[in-house]
């Protein structure tokens, strides 16, 4: 996995991997959006080292803020540590 943002990517998938990045300094982000709606994202973070699972999601779920309460309506999220 590496860090991929495309010229394809949408507005709104670009805005999360920014907010990843930033958040997860040493991570690896893929986001994708194919739809508008129905965003995933793959994310592989040091921070993440000896967390499970639900935490892993819980440190992306408050990177993401704002844009996960107001403007996502599903994401599909895969992590682990890196």
């Amino acid at each position: 996995m590496s860090n991929l943002m495309t010229p394809s990517m949408t507005p709104l998938a670009q805005e999360l991997y920014e907010k990843l990045m930033a958040a997860l300094p040493g991570a690896t982000v893929v986001v994708n959006d194919p739809d508008g709606a129905h965003l995933s994202a793959e994310v592989a973070a040091p921070q993440f080292a000896g967390l499970g699972r639900l935490a892993q999601h819980k440190l992306v779920y408050a990177a993401l803020g704002d844009a996960m309460r107001e403007r996502v309506h599903a994401l599909q999220l895969t992590t682990r540590p890196c």
